[in-house]
């Protein structure tokens, strides 16, 4: 059965094609499995809850007619702005019109969310760009630029939101500065989300060629209810796709956790148990309420143009085991700084089991991808990473800087974790505080940092580890929780190139003391894994041991091996000290130059004239081995092998070369800037 709708109808008809429906929700009250909604370009200002389920074999598909041109928003139009005070206006709206959920009243709030921000998840927004909420009229009146924003000129188009008890209103004040919102397009985010089921187990859903934005979302960790703008609510089977996400409070998409009444924020909340704690509590409930591979997850999200979201352009925890996220543009995420927190990325997963992330586009992200706890079978390849950072700019002037960004944050997981094929060209292109990591032919333009570090608690005195699951094997079941030891990594076939390091980024790391959180490091390659035992060191430790009754010995506890092969450095990129089958070019200087031109990112490089070719050994799932505390291969989701014999663009190699490409080309194209699939 097909369905159509237009906003254009003046009465909802019967949902044929001469007699559309007015809003998407009337035929989600109706869609069943098989059926196709068809909607008209519009712009339709509702939330849509979708009421049944499809199955695998007979999805329910909500096709925008034409793509991008559908566009599901949770703004409404601000028009009556009265004057107050120099380009200072003033709107007032009646509280009746939020109905439940007012996000002028809800504070953004949540477990590692840093509790001095006062934000809500309400927003104002000019012509669709969203502006900067302060916490005073004076600061309306009389705005300073933020130099912690990417986009500091526009920083000083700010608003503040008060309540008119006696008038029962929520009351806005903004400054736009040369405009008059009378005649420029205003709105405010009224709706929590734009295309969401509020119940659970709403699955083989798909959503296709829509707009979607300006949703007033909730802070999103793991240990809550992870709601985003769309999502498909933990449930299994949905396809996002070709659809334009963006200005989120919070979340753009959300493949996240269930509501756990007695165990949601419960950090927060209860405070008496830490957060990682409650987090294990959250992992092993949720396996005893049915999170298996059978109910939940095997999502796809394709060929999206994530942007502008304030916490995530994608966020999961548990809910998107075994999916597969692809070709999709992920950038300006969290770029206002007005949120700030321990969930931050273009992509901020816990508990990507077997989870694909390939050939997306991250760039200008706080952070480009984290993977956080539980990258089990995660592989991610042919992705573009550059320009995921806070503004340097900001950073020079602050006297002590407790993160800058990076391209991909791996955090306290067994794995197997596989990165291969990749471009990173971020300063900073990894940050590991992690173990059962394989890093294969990858271009890297950027350090490594937290290698040793970052997985203790925070204890002021006490010893704090922090033990994370790990599962059976591509399932969700767990298998045991451990400590990180730290190694357990592999780095074979790599191109490092050094970046040039601003001056104040090096007096950053001589006088950083602690170093729990982040080593600073500036030197590219894989030199922080100095004094790393290789394997045969490692095995060693064991020689003689017989069980019970053994002479007492760390052998448990001490860092696990590293494996090393095959990796290129120029530019003064410095390899480990027991690195095995490596050079360093000492003599040329190797250029890294993106560019984006007529709508395609470009690398420019003259890596082709001085890299090698058919020199080094082809890697495989044998020569991986298997992360150590799962004891599971670096192989495909269904346990077959991989062969690295494909590129950054999934061409077969003709020789095994270092790096992401068969071929290394001046001027190679790498990636498209719209919301187009990243091309060879």
């Amino acid at each position: 059965m097909k369905y159509y709708v237009s906003a254009d109808v003046k009465q909802a008809g019967d949902g044929t094609k001469e007699k559309p429906f007015a809003t998407i929700q009337e035929a989600a009250q109706i869609a069943r499995a098989g059926d196709e909604v068809i909607v008209a370009p519009g712009i339709y200002r509702e939330s849509v809850d979708p009421q049944c389920a499809g199955t695998e074999e007979d999805r329910i598909v909500y096709r925008s007619e034409e793509k991008g041109k559908a566009v599901i928003t949770g703004a409404e139009l601000l028009t009556e702005w009265e004057p107050v005070e120099g380009s200072v206006w003033k709107c007032v709206v009646p509280n009746s019109l939020f109905g439940e959920y007012n996000p002028f009243t809800t504070l953004v709030s949540g477990d590692w969310f840093i509790a001095s921000f006062i934000a809500h998840t309400g927003e104002v927004y000019l012509n669709d760009k969203a502006m900067y909420e302060v916490t005073s009229l004076e600061e309306v009146k009389h705005p300073v630029r933020s130099a912690a924003s990417w986009d500091p000129e526009f920083s000083v188009y700010t608003w503040f939101s008060a309540q008119d008890q006696e008038k029962d209103a929520t009351v806005l004040y903004a400054n736009f500065h040369e405009y008059d919102p009378r005649r420029e397009c205003v709105e405010m985010n009224v709706r929590r989300h734009c295309f969401y089921p509020e119940k659970e187990g709403i699955g083989y859903i798909t959503l296709s060629g829509f707009t979607v934005t300006k949703a007033a979302t909730q802070w999103a960790p793991p240990t809550a209810y992870q709601e985003g703008m769309v999502g498909p609510h933990w449930s299994k089977g949905w396809i996002i796709e070709e659809c334009d996400i963006s200005h989120s409070k919070c979340s753009g998409i959300s493949l996240g956790k269930y509501l756990q009444p007695d165990n949601d924020n419960k950090w927060l909340k209860w405070k008496y148990k830490d957060g990682t704690q409650t987090e294990r509590d959250c992992i092993c409930q949720a396996q005893t309420e049915g999170w298996t591979k059978e109910r939940i997850g095997s999502h796809i999200i394709r060929r999206c143009n994530i942007h502008d979201c304030g916490q995530t352009g994608i966020v999961g925890h548990l809910g998107g085991v075994f999916s597969v996220i692809e070709d999709n543009h992920i950038h300006h995420i969290n770029n206002r700084q007005n949120l700030a927190g321990a969930e931050i990325g273009g992509i901020k997963m816990h508990a990507a089991i077997d989870v694909v992330i390939r050939r997306n586009h991250f760039h200008h992200c706080t952070r480009g991808l984290w993977l956080d706890w539980q990258a089990q079978g995660t592989r991610v390849t042919q992705n573009l990473f550059h320009d995921n950072s806070l503004p340097f700019d900001h950073l020079m002037t602050q006297e002590g800087v407790a993160g800058i960004g990076e391209d991909i944050f791996i955090e306290v997981s067994h794995g197997p974790t596989l990165v291969d094929h990749n471009i990173l060209l971020s300063r900073r292109a990894f940050k590991l505080p992690t173990q059962g990591v394989a890093v294969v032919h990858n271009l890297i333009g950027g350090v490594l940092t937290c290698v040793g570090t970052g997985v203790n608690n925070g204890a002021k005195t006490m010893i704090s580890p922090r033990y994370t699951p790990y599962h059976v094997h591509h399932r969700t079941e767990i298998a045991g929780f451990m400590t990180i030891l730290h190694g357990d990594m592999r780095f074979y076939n790599n191109v490092f190139v050094q970046p040039e390091i601003p001056e104040f980024l090096k007096k950053v790391e001589e006088g950083m003391t602690s170093k729990e959180w982040d080593d600073f490091n500036t030197v590219a390659g894989t030199r922080p894994y100095n004094d790393y035992q290789t394997y045969e060191e490692w095995e060693k430790e064991f020689d003689g041991y017989c069980g019970m009754g053994s002479e007492p010995s760390d052998r448990y506890y001490i860092p696990l091996p590293v494996w090393t092969g095959g990796n290129r450095y120029y530019n003064g990129a410095q390899p480990c000290d027991k690195e095995k089958d490596y050079a360093v070019d000492t003599e040329h200087t190797i250029r890294l130059e993106l560019k984006e031109e007529k709508g395609s990112w470009r690398l420019y490089t003259n890596l082709g004239e001085y890299l090698p070719t058919g020199e080094e050994r082809l890697i495989t799932t044998d020569t991986l081995g298997m992360a150590f505390e799962p004891e599971q291969r670096f192989e495909n989701p269904d346990g077959t092998e991989i062969i690295f014999d494909e590129d950054y663009f999934g061409k077969k190699k003709e020789h095994v070369t270092a790096g992401s490409f068969g071929e290394v080309t001046d001027g190679i194209s790498v990636a498209v800037s719209c919301d187009t699939a990243v091309t060879g």
